[in-house]
This record gives C-alpha cells, sequence and structure tokens, in this order.
C-alpha cells in the first residue's frame, strides 16, 4: 500500500527493504539533524547527507519522517540502500530552495 505523498509541501517517498517512508525536510527535523549531527552549517549538514554517510542518513530517515514506520525502515537498511535515500532527501531539501515558494509577502510588507 502506497503511503500518501504531498508533493506541495516537499513531501518525497522513500522505499528501504520494502518499508516505505514519506519524509520532508522541515525545519524542525533539520535542526535535530544539525544538532545531533554536530554540523555548523548548512552546507556541512548537505554534505553529509548527500554524501550518504551512514549515520546521517539513518538519522535523516527518523528525523525528517512525517509518514510510515522510519524506526522499521532504518533496521532494514543496507548499504545498498543509502544512495537511494541520500537521492530522496536531496528532492526534499529541494522543496527548500524552489522559486515557486513566495510566502505571504502581503504580511512582511504589512508587518502582520
Amino acid at each position: 500500500m502506497a503511503l500518501e505523498v504531498n508533493g506541495a509541501r516537499g513531501e518525497v517517498l522513500i522505499n528501504v527493504g520494502g518499508e516505505e517512508v514519506v519524509i520532508a525536510a522541515t525545519i524542525g527535523g533539520l535542526s535535530v539533524l544539525s544538532t545531533r549531527l554536530e554540523c555548523k552549517s548548512l552546507h556541512d549538514l548537505y554534505l553529509r547527507l548527500s554524501g550518504a554517510e551512514i549515520a546521517a542518513t539513518s538519522l535523516a530517515v527518523t528525523a525528517l519522517a512525517v509518514r510510515g514506520d522510519a524506526g522499521k525502515a532504518v533496521s532494514k537498511m543496507k548499504l545498498k540502500h543509502l544512495p537511494a535515500i541520500a537521492e530522496g532527501i536531496a528532492e526534499a531539501l529541494k522543496h527548500h530552495f524552489d522559486d515557486d515558494d513566495e510566502g505571504n509577502g502581503e504580511a512582511a510588507k504589512t508587518g502582520e
């Protein structure tokens, strides 16, 4: 059964050994990752996640999960899964840099 994915929110479906998990690069999840991995910058965090570092990748699955059983997915994780997971994380991160998200510009102009 496929999990529901909200692409407009930047959600991405990853599959780890048959276990589906939906991840999203939320600021809260990224903060957890940055703190736990002791990253000093977004660049440092990105390098660790895109490089498919084992600790960073397994922690990212847990910290960025919005649907599915992340713990079960991590327990099924093998080295062969790391590149696909890193690709999913990169896709989720890309959502923060898309130009189509203007936010609430009116509130910013009026100070609301």
